[in-house]
């Protein structure tokens, strides 16, 4: 998750939401990414993605079996249903997404029995720096509320 955190970092240095993710298998990192949706001009640019992207190329296979995705932030529907069909083992992530969480917050869909693969989800690892790094991300960007 520590790895995880750097990309965040990085994707707050390009003035990106600072979500991080990794993918490791059997100890080894197959991939590492962040968000970068506004940069790239691309919608579906979310570290999760991008990182399984990446590591389907390492293994030359879009299958991820075995594999444990370790991300900041919880993965939202889109990002959920990749890391089904990518048939990640386990997902770990740092901090729950209380307006668009896939997997907890709104929805549960890399553990749900209707699907054909269920996901272990482990969360609340680093789960306060996790939260702090999105938290100053934002209140740096909003406007203050002005008293009448």
């Amino acid at each position: 998750m520590r790895l995880a955190l750097e990309q965040a970092r990085l994707a707050e240095a390009a003035g990106e939401v600072p979500v991080g993710a990794v993918v490791v298998e059997d100890g080894v990192v197959l991939a590492a990414a962040h968000n970068c949706p506004m940069g790239r001009h691309d919608p579906t640019a979310h570290a999760e993605i991008l990182a399984l992207r990446a590591a389907g190329e390492q293994k030359a296979n879009y299958r991820l079996a075995g594999a444990t995705l370790y991300v900041t932030l919880e993965p939202c529907v889109m990002c959920a249903g990749a890391i089904v069909h990518a048939r990640i083992s386990t997902l770990v992530f740092g901090a729950r997404d209380l307006r668009f969480g896939g997997v907890r917050s709104k929805f549960a869909l890399a553990d749900s029995d209707l699907l054909n693969h269920q996901v272990t989800v482990v969360e609340g690892v680093l789960g306060d720096s996790c939260t702090a790094l999105l938290q100053n991300f934002f209140a740096g960007r909003r406007y203050p509320i002005r008293q009448l």
